[in-house]
């Protein structure tokens, strides 16, 4: 997995895996430590929804950024601003504090541990420093490995979210004061990311003017293309995901413990499958992995409403996990190898932005449908959804080669 990296890439690597490891933890005891705090329901929603909208806009943001003044330059950024934030949740509760914290840096409403994807507007800026850290023909196993690190990471972060527990139960801690200590391990790990990505060396390239209107065209079609089916794919998966454990509780009456062991196992093959990913790419080729292994996971969507028993649909969902998510690291370097490298960040930010804003949405919509019609329509119309998106996105890009295909044709 990690032969003949760069050096810089190992520190990215790793970067990635603190980031994920402390944004999960966040992102599991957040709600609950605004709750401690004495904020009502709508209250919090409020926070998160805040959280979602800030961090839609500072992802595209960011990523612009990142091709006028350097990849490098705006990661330290973000980890000193995550510093800031972090101050803010040890020091003050006042809402307006709690606002500025989740606007400032999204610290504990970013983007899910289990997948890896911890760090809201981190993630663009470091895709499209990453690349340029990859030749052709690597690109896509390094991306995977990337993803691995940061689920894996990720995942065990989720065990430190029962710190606050222990510390009240064994120590005698009171309970808003239980979660400082959280906020405090972040400040640390975020100085660790300033110094790590300090020690990188980048080769930016600041980002000019185009002189074709044509290859602006070329390059502003794919982009407008793959931002929409982002928008498709993840309304359908905003309808499932967030309401999914709800879903499995009200159809089969199950105990939280039994839910929680089939989404570790979900979590651990959803890793697995960021190693099987550029295996598969070099075989049958990018395009052709992406559309088909999310297809088929859009199909047990469909299939999932139907399973008699809640064994048969915990396994349906964990082998769901290993198909769904292989798609990941994929579409982040096919993205990266098809755009000019100085307009990476800003790409980047662009695609990101198109698949966080229905995620904001649908779950409200899953919501009302469960409640007035049935538990099951929103898992059919979120599979159908997929699966449109997935024979739509073959349809449009399976002629469309990323520069180590062009190469290999070539040869």
């Amino acid at each position: 997995m990690l032969e003949n990296l760069q050096r810089d890439v190992l520190v990215l690597m790793a970067s990635r895996g603190i980031r994920a490891f402390a944004f999960s933890y966040l992102g599991v005891v957040f709600a609950i430590y605004l709750s401690q705090l004495g904020y009502s329901t709508v209250t919090i929603g409020l926070v998160i929804s805040t959280a979602s909208a800030s961090g839609a806009v500072l992802t595209v943001l960011w990523g612009f950024l990142s091709d006028r003044f350097g990849r490098k330059k705006i990661l330290m950024l973000l980890a000193a601003l995550t510093i800031v934030s972090n101050l803010i949740y040890v020091f003050f509760s006042h809402l307006v504090f709690i606002l500025s914290a989740v606007i400032i840096a999204n610290v504990g409403a970013g983007g899910s541990g289990g997948g890896g994807q911890g760090g809201g507007p981190f993630n663009p800026v470091e895709q499209a420093l990453l690349a340029e850290k990859c030749t052709p023909e690597n690109r896509n196993r390094i991306f995977s490995t990337n993803a691995f690190v940061g689920s894996l990471m990720g995942s065990l972060g989720a065990l430190v979210s029962g710190l606050p527990q222990y510390l009240q139960e064994s120590w005698g801690w009171q309970s808003v004061v239980s979660y400082k200590p959280l906020f405090a391990l972040t400040i640390f790990f975020s100085v660790i990311l300033i110094l790590a990505y300090s020690t990188i060396d980048e080769q930016h390239v600041p980002r000019k003017r185009e002189r074709t209107n044509r290859s602006r065209t070329a390059r502003s079609g794919f982009v407008t293309k793959m931002s929409l089916l982002g928008m498709v794919d993840n309304l359908g998966a905003g309808l499932v995901g967030p309401l999914i454990s709800y879903w499995f509780f009200r159809r089969f009456g199950v105990e939280l413990k039994s839910l929680g062991f089939m989404f570790f196992l979900s979590y651990f093959f959803a890793a697995l499958s960021f190693l099987a990913a550029p295996v598969l790419a070099r075989h049958m080729g990018v395009v052709r992995t992406m559309a088909f292994s999310h297809g088929l996971a859009s199909l047990i969507y469909l299939f999932l409403p139907l399973a008699p028993s809640f064994s048969i649909a915990a396994a349906m969902t964990v082998v769901r996990s290993f198909l769904a998510y292989m798609d990941n690291p994929l579409r982040s370097s096919f993205i990266m190898g098809i755009v000019r490298p100085e307009d990476r960040g800003s790409v980047a930010g662009i695609t990101t932005l198109s698949r966080h804003v229905p995620v904001a949405v649908s779950p409200t919509i899953s919501a009302y449908l469960m409640q007035s019609f049935s538990l099951n329509v929103p898992i059919f119309i979120g599979g159908f959804l997929q699966l449109f998106h997935d024979c739509v996105f073959y349809f449009l890009f399976r002629g469309v080669k990323p520069p180590e295909e062009e190469v290999a044709r070539g040869s």
